[in-house]
Formats: structure tokens, sequence, C-alpha cells
């Protein structure tokens, strides 16, 4: 090692590491995925965010797990994508993941925990002018990917154990305060969804109303031109936002180049492309007047403003992406899309308007903490990123 910036030790990423290895597909050992038995988590497990999406968890069969000795996980092990179109994606093992095992698109980096802390070596990978390193690595070929050698062959300034430990603190203090709020937003939307479930769907009666979406709300259609008003900032509700976080972009008009539709207060927008992966995106309150999102998406102003709450839970109910999945068409199975009228057809059953009205009261306060969640997030997510490079070059020191 040698003396880098602030004082810190340069070295290379493999001075610190027991292990740099990858996983194998079952298939290759002429064996399937199972139902149940010990969690195999794959690339897109790995997020943008730095956490491991548990969802998306596949199960392998405890033999094959000692089949696949060289890929069983640990406790503090690094998952950091090596191949495919972003590299550099990583995140740490959990103790309640395991047992577990991976792919060969994930590289296995292992830390000797005498040398260096994993959370720091997590943050260090994180930092954009590691990611943007990584990347450029693997060069201009169609599918990129980066080995072991280069992995192991990045150039890191390493501060002493106990600030190692202490920037560590001071950013998983901000991911944790996030990752509480995330989890916030999703137990309101599964409260939310299961009273749904029980009023409307598993008590439903044969002599209740049938009614469709037309009936709750009006198809908003206003079409918008930002590219006339080059100077003029727009929050612009994409389908990259709402996979990113569900915060519109703040763009130029000069930036957009495509026609799009006026988004309004209390309204809700339904993606029309891929039903079986619905996106539902309320919009109680605007962030500006100059609020547009992709014309992908139809924008849905309710009739009675009572009956927001029930209209959105509607949409994302079971029966309606199962409904819109029915009436999708399109050349591939990532490319399909509904109508419009497909979305204001989807049906439902009522015993009355009123219990639908009392529905959306119960459900409204949720909804606004969601909101307020998400506008947390965002505040949280930029002290983050704003932190992370300056700490992680020692520009910022945290006492220890």
């Amino acid at each position: 090692m040698n003396e880098g910036l602030s004082g810190w030790q340069k070295c290379k990423l493999g001075e610190l590491t027991e292990i740099v290895t990858k996983g194998t597909t079952p298939s290759t050992l002429g064996e399937g995925f199972t139902e149940y038995g010990v969690n195999f988590i794959k690339s897109e497990a790995v997020g943008y965010d730095g956490r491991i999406d548990r969802s998306t968890f596949v199960f392998i069969s405890p033999e094959m797990h000692e089949k696949l000795k060289r890929s069983q996980l640990k406790e503090n092990d690094i998952l950091f994508s090596m191949a495919g179109v972003f590299l550099g994606k990583n995140a740490m093992v959990l103790d309640d993941m395991l047992p577990a095992n991976t792919n060969q698109a994930l590289a296995i980096i292992r830390i000797n925990q005498k040398k260096a802390l994993p959370k720091f070596i997590h943050y260090f990978f994180r930092n954009p002018c590691t990611i943007e390193f990584v990347n450029n690595i693997s060069g201009q070929s169609a599918q990129p990917n980066i080995n072991f050698q280069e992995i192991k062959s990045i150039e890191i300034n390493l501060p002493e154990i106990p600030e190692q430990k202490a920037i560590a603190a001071v950013l998983s203090s901000l991911d944790d305060k996030i990752d509480l709020l995330h989890r916030q937003n999703k137990t309101l939307e599964s409260m939310a969804e299961t009273l749904f479930r029980h009023w409307f769907i598993e008590e439903a009666q044969d002599d209740w109303g049938e009614y469709s979406v037309s009936d709750f709300a009006d198809h908003f259609k206003e079409n918008v031109v930002p590219a006339k008003s080059k100077s003029e900032y727009y929050h612009h509700y994409s389908l990259p936002a709402f996979d990113d976080g569900k915060r519109p972009n703040l763009e130029l008009g000069s930036e957009i180049l495509s026609n799009k539709y006026k988004v309004v207060e209390h309204s809700i927008l339904v993606s029309k492309l891929n039903p079986k992966v619905p996106r539902i995106w309320p919009v109680s309150s605007l962030p500006s007047k100059n609020s547009i999102c992709s014309t992908e998406f139809q924008v849905l102003k309710p009739k009675n403003i009572k009956l927001y709450g029930y209209l959105l839970f509607l949409l994302r109910s079971n029966d309606a992406v199962d409904a819109l999945s029915m009436a999708a068409s399109g050349t591939s199975g990532s490319h399909q899309r509904v109508r419009p009228e497909d979305i204001f057809n989807i049906k439902t059953i009522l015993p009355s308007l009123a219990s639908a009205e009392q529905y959306s009261d119960m459900v409204i306060p949720g909804i606004a903490k969601t909101s307020s969640n998400l506008s947390q997030i965002e505040t949280l997510e930029k002290i983050r990123d704003t932190l992370l490079p300056k700490l992680m070059s020692g520009e910022v020191r945290v006492e220890v």
C-alpha cells in the first residue's frame, strides 16, 4: 500500500479481499429452479440504490446449493454486477437472506475484515467516480462485462478502520432512514390493498351493481409541446421517472422533444405499456403548473374527488391488472400495450357508491403519507449523494 489522498493508504481492491468469484446457473448442471428452498439471487435483484430486492429471489434445492459450493454466500459478502448493461451495481448480503447462492452475472467480493470494512467498500462502489470507472473498463462491446482481474485492480484510497466505520455510519444512517420510509410506504399500500380486497372482492354479493372505470373518471387529454417553451422548466412524469422512485424529473423544454399530456391535480396516471408490470401513479398535488407526462401514460381525472382512493386501488387491484393483461397486444412480451378504452372499460361491482366513498375516506390519509414519505426520501437521497463522494475522497472528514 502507498499513501494516498488525506493521509489514507492507496491500494488495489484485490489487496483487501479474501475471495473474488462468481456463481453458476443451475441449468448448466442440468437442474432448474424449485418452488421453495435456498434463496438464489439473480443480477436483477441488485438495485441501483444499493439494496437487494427480496421479491425477485428464486429458489434452488439444498442439494444444488451443496453442488454450488463456490458461490455459497456469507453475511457481508458484496454482490457486484459484472455483466450486463450497467456494471458495478452492488449490495451487501444480510444474515437473514442466508442460506443463499447466486449466478455468474454477479461477482462475489468477500472482504478481509482485518483490512477493510465491507460496508465502507460497498459505499466506495456506489461513488459515481467508481461507477464511471467500472463502466469505462468494459469499453464499447455489445455485451459489457468486467472480469475478476479488472475488479481486483480497482484502486481505492483507504482510511484506517475507525474512520471507515465512521464514514459508513454516516451514510448508513441516511440509507436506514430511506429504507424505513420505503418500508412504511409498502405497509401503507399493502393495508389499503388488503382492505380493498376484503370489502369489494371477498365480500362481493351477486346483487351488487356493476360499474366501469369510465363511470368514475374522465380521460384528460390536453396536449403540451414543451419544445415551444425551450427556456421553461417542466416536471416530467415519465416511465423511467416512475421506475426510479416515482418522482417526476425537472427538465428544460428544450430537452423534451416529443409532445406530452398535461398533468392535473388529483389525477391518476396509468401506463399503457406492459400492463403485467402495472405503473399506476397518483398525483394528488402538483409540484408546479408545468407538470406533464409521457403519452405512454393516460391521465384519469376522477369525476368525484370523494372516489379518488377507491379509483386508485381499483386500478392497482389484481382484477384490473389481469383485465389489462388480457387486453394487451404487441409484438413481444416487453412491448405489450393496451388501448385507452381498455383502461376505462375495467369492470367492478359495488354495493353502493357510498361504500366506495367510505373506503376512500379511510385510505386517503395513507396516500398523503406515502406522498410525504417520497418527498422525504428524495431529500435524504440528495443529502447522501452529495456527501458520499466528499466522504470517499477525504474532502469531508468525520470525527473518529
